[in-house]
């Protein structure tokens, strides 16, 4: 299993930002822009907020970043309880 792309990890900080409202006035026009048109926020006069494809991808995303760790605290288990 491949670990989470950084651009993964990239998109789910900009979503959880969004679904906070703390980074909407700073959302980059183009970034902004390419959200709408994956139809992962809408703007709501003014106001970025997550559609529920947005919200999915999200817990998505949040979900493979728990399932990667987990996975990372097991192979470093195993590898420990190896005989050298």
């Amino acid at each position: 299993m491949e670990p989470i792309a950084l651009e993964d990890l990239a998109l789910l900080e900009v979503l959880q930002q969004i679904s906070h409202g703390t980074d909407a006035p700073s959302l980059d026009p183009e970034v902004k822009k390419r959200l709408v048109a994956s139809a992962l926020v809408e703007d709501d006069d003014g106001r970025v907020v997550l559609t529920r494809a947005g919200i999915a991808l999200c817990k998505s995303l949040q979900h493979r970043v728990v399932a990667d760790k987990l996975a990372e605290r097991i192979i470093e288990a195993r590898e420990g309880a190896a005989p050298s």
